[in-house]
């Protein structure tokens, strides 16, 4: 039966990247969909492609073995995710296609600063590679996890499978497949997420009953400011899950949905829908691992792994028909980050980096550089996501955490100070990615804090001190900053 639903689904996947591929004729539809996305496509699309296979697999587990600890990581991002949508998206949409039509965020920030040297292009194009090469592996290692668990096969056979699947659909359709793939996918995602905590808690005597039964097992899993074990949680480990919503800032994937909306008075639409998308799994994918505390625990089951409690509760509570459309649901979560994210690596590589080194090629061949991106990086994942002992949380957190440090100061502050200097933004994206790879090697005290909060601090210091020692002197930025302020009283 599962083999059925993953069928039908995967041949629903097939037919949009098909379409996709009709409507796909350059680079700005490949990269873009050339700019015409709804205000609902756009949202679901950014949500799918932002929570992933974390959103079903690590955040229940996270909760499953930490409880209401968990409020403080959801919570930032929800926060996080709304403060980027209201002070981002508008003005993102406006200034990258006044900028000469700018596809990618490497593109974006070269124009923004009028960068002749390509140096920001360059910088950027590299930690988006670095970065999301662990992001897209935490995908494969998801999958991985998924096809183990479903159909006991080999770890590394489900990678496999789960990077012939990703890739070859990115490779046909482009960002419109992506897209497209990306509002089903969001919908079957909160589908499940809204279904698996409604059966568990009218299996278990409604809510109350439930909350009472994990009170008896474990009090401490039902207390935000204590660990599972009742240890009080410090300042800096609240101050480290808050911090996890500042990653929205820098993520060029969700970023490039802010891009493609259709027109920017759409964009307050589009925020509400993510917004309400985003709390409302959220608060599910807690409550799958809450209930799976009192569901698991009475069905005398020991999870090896509890970033397997999704999948193992489906199979437990449900008849096989929604359990195979729930496991469905897995696998489109999965996909729809890994897609998004091959995708921005494509554009790197074919708009940024082969882009830069031999102009006439990527002019004569935009298409079939992206897709050379999308199988390469693909490839270079696969191999990194080959240990089954990962963890999709750990990996996950870390690409965020690099993502968010390099660009989200750069990016937020670009839409909102005139006098910013190539200089600064160099430094910025510089100080604020390498912070990251310092400080997670780093362990003891301080640097316990979760790496994306001082990547962020030492990436803003950086360019504001820069800033000041440093005197925009480019009358191109400054008229060009003048004209998108214009723009953003008219729109």
């Amino acid at each position: 039966m599962t083999s059925v639903a993953f069928a039908i689904y995967l041949l629903i996947v097939g037919l949009i990247s098909w379409w996709a591929f009709r409507l796909t004729s350059g680079s700005e539809d490949y990269f873009l969909g050339g700019r015409t996305l709804s205000p609902g496509t756009a949202a679901l699309s950014a949500g799918a492609s932002d929570m992933s296979g974390w959103l079903l697999l690590g955040l229940p587990g996270y909760a499953f073995a930490s409880g209401l600890e968990s409020l403080w990581l959801s919570g930032g991002l929800c926060l996080g995710l709304a403060c980027c949508w209201l002070s981002m998206a508008r003005r993102l949409r406006l200034y990258s296609e006044l900028l000469g039509n700018a596809l990618t965020i490497p593109s974006y920030l070269q124009r923004r600063f009028n960068d002749s040297s390509a140096s920001l292009r360059l910088i950027t194009a590299f930690f988006i590679l670095l970065f999301f090469l662990f992001y897209v592996s935490s995908g494969f290692v998801a999958g991985g996890k998924l096809f183990a668990t479903v159909f006991a096969l080999d770890y590394r056979i489900g990678i496999s499978l789960s990077f012939i699947f990703v890739v070859l659909y990115t490779l046909i359709g482009g960002f419109l497949a992506v897209s497209w793939t990306d509002v089903l996918q969001g919908l079957l995602m909160l589908l499940a997420l809204l279904v698996a905590p409604i059966m568990v808690m009218a299996n278990s005597g409604g809510a109350l009953a439930s909350w009472q039964q994990i009170a008896q097992l474990n009090p401490h899993l039902l207390n935000p400011f204590t660990n599972a074990s009742g240890e009080a949680l410090g300042l800096l480990s609240i101050l480290s899950l808050c911090a996890w919503g500042l990653g929205y800032f820098g993520q060029p994937h969700i970023l490039a949905r802010f891009m493609a909306i259709k027109h920017p008075s759409e964009v307050g639409k589009a925020s509400g829908i993510a917004i309400v998308w985003s709390v409302i799994v959220n608060i599910c994918a807690i409550s799958v691992g809450l209930l799976a505390v009192v569901l698991l625990s009475s069905e005398g089951i020991t999870l090896a792994d509890k970033e397997q409690v999704f999948m193992v509760l489906a199979n437990t509570v449900f008849h096989p028909v929604i359990a195979s459309i729930l496991m469905a649901a897995i696998l489109a979560a999965i996909m729809s980050t890994a897609d998004s994210q091959l995708l921005v690596c494509s554009s790197a590589i074919a708009e940024d980096l082969l882009g830069f080194w031999n102009k006439k090629l990527a002019s004569t061949r935009p298409l079939c550089l992206g897709r050379f991106g999308v199988l390469s990086i693909g490839a270079l994942a696969w191999f990194i996501a080959r240990d089954p002992e990962s963890q999709v949380l750990d990996i996950v957190s870390y690409a965020w955490a690099g993502l968010g440090a390099a660009f989200g100061p750069v990016i937020l502050f670009s839409l909102y100070l005139q006098n910013m200097s190539r200089l600064s933004a160099f430094i910025g994206i510089a100080s604020g990615g390498i912070s990251v790879i310092i400080w997670q090697q780093l362990s003891g005290g301080l640097f316990d804090v979760y790496e994306l909060l001082p990547g962020a601090l030492i990436s803003s210091a950086a360019i504001l001190i820069t800033n000041k020692l440093v005197k925009l002197d480019d009358a191109l930025v400054v008229k060009q900053f003048d004209t998108f302020n214009n723009l953003l009283k008219k729109t």
